[in-house]
């Protein structure tokens, strides 16, 4: 895949030996087409390697550990990911040679969040480059400078792989279930996501959301060691020596006096509470960058917005589309259901813990669902008595049904739907 491939090019530009392999055919044929090295992992003689490099989407301990990983454990050799590879070559540079480095991770708005904070560094001037679980992977980026900073967003898979990375500044979001299958539980999940938080030291800077009881209660923890610069973040309530919004007004309350920084209702690329989050954190890691209250409150109302989170990408007669199909779970769906008043939901895939039960306070805005995939048959159970339901079996049959159904609603009460 995109991580495998960039990692094997980087590699192979520093002087190392590379085997690739891959379960699927298409993925091995891809990688010998552009003259990489294809070697059957199975059959392979694992003493003459020195690390196996995981890709994130493979198991290392959860549901139980890939085949690769048993071999690599047998044969004593190290398991990294290229975070891991990437954390090892900024160590290693001299001090005058060191980029920045800001890591974000949460359950919910890392992706708006990691793109946010490039935008508002690359807006004041700073040479920002973004990636890691979202574009570019990390070890395809622009080589590092002293003046480089790299904002990559890490996923809880990427953690579990990583052991060195020391970041500048160190973003935990929020924390809600998910991914507890390749976490084993709780406290697996909630382990990997403070492992951004590992290796933070003197003059290092953590950011962290308050507003769910997992997160403050690591926020309190680390406060007691007292070692790093401390920034928690709320969308919802005043905090001392922190940054949060209130209806949406910004406050820098991190110094002695409060700073009204911008109102974010005013910023369209950043509706809702869950983006006061976003923008909370955002802009506590520019500040501990040395960017302006100025330049990071203009970078907040410029901000385009990310593909795929509450993206309007369509209005065909009287009908808005919205494609928020980063909303792999329910606490990320409740944001832009929460944002409208009424909708028609394209929705399915494969069901994360829980399901969409925690949504039933905001069933009532659903004008009709259209299910899809595995979990169509569970969220229709769900969805029975409180909206109407329709099994579409893919997602081209749910969008022209929804089009239909929605154009006859535009069409009756003259609105857009």
């Amino acid at each position: 895949g995109r991580t495998g491939l960039t990692a094997a090019r980087a590699l192979i530009a520093g002087g190392a030996q590379v085997a690739l392999w891959d379960e699927k055919a298409p993925a091995r044929e891809a990688a010998a087409a552009e003259g990489l090295s294809v070697v059957d992992l199975k059959t392979a003689d694992w003493s003459k390697f020195a690390a196996l490099l995981l890709s994130p989407g493979v198991p290392l301990t959860h549901p139980a550990p890939h085949w690769t990983v048993l071999k690599a454990r047998e044969a004593g050799v190290e398991i990294v990911g290229d975070i891991e590879l990437f954390a090892r070559t900024v160590n290693a540079a001299p001090e005058h040679k060191r980029p920045k480095v800001v890591a974000i991770t949460g359950t919910n708005g890392k992706s708006t969040t990691t793109a946010l904070i490039g935008h508002i560094c690359n807006a004041a001037g700073k040479d920002a480059r973004i990636g890691g679980n979202i574009g570019l992977g990390v070890l395809g980026l622009d080589d590092m400078h002293g003046g480089a900073i790299y904002v990559l967003e890490i996923s809880s898979y990427q953690l579990d792989l990583t052991s060195s990375l020391k970041p500048d500044v160190a973003i935990l979001l929020n924390v809600s279930p998910d991914h507890l299958d390749r976490h084993g539980d709780m406290d697996g999940y909630v382990a990997a996501k403070r492992r951004v938080l590992l290796n933070q030291g003197k003059g290092d800077t953590a950011v962290i959301g308050v507003d769910d009881p997992w997160c403050q209660r690591i926020c309190t923890e680390i406060t007691a060691a007292n070692r790093r610069t401390i920034c928690p973040i709320s969308a919802g309530r005043a905090i001392g020596r922190g940054v949060y919004a209130l209806q949406g007004v910004l406050y820098d309350g991190s110094g002695e006096r409060v700073s009204e920084v911008c109102d974010l209702l005013r910023a369209k690329s950043l509706p809702g509470r869950h983006n006061w989050q976003n923008a909370a954190a955002a802009y506590a890691a520019v500040r501990a960058l040395g960017v302006t209250l100025a330049d990071a409150a203009e970078g907040l109302m410029t901000f385009p917005g990310l593909a795929h989170r509450m993206e309007t990408v369509g209005l065909i007669d009287g009908v808005r589309f919205v494609n928020d199909s980063k909303a792999t779970n329910a606490d990320a769906a409740r944001a832009a259901m929460s944002a409208y008043p009424g909708f028609f939901w394209i929705a399915g895939g494969v069901a994360k813990a829980g399901g969409v039960e925690t949504l039933a306070d905001l069933f009532a805005r659903v004008h009709k669902a259209y299910l899809v995939g595995e979990a169509a048959p569970s969220f229709a159970a769900t969805l029975e008595g409180h909206a109407a339901t329709q099994m579409s079996g893919d997602l081209a049959g749910a969008t022209a049904q929804a089009f239909a159904d929605a154009g006859a609603l535009a069409v009756c009460t003259g609105d857009e739907a």
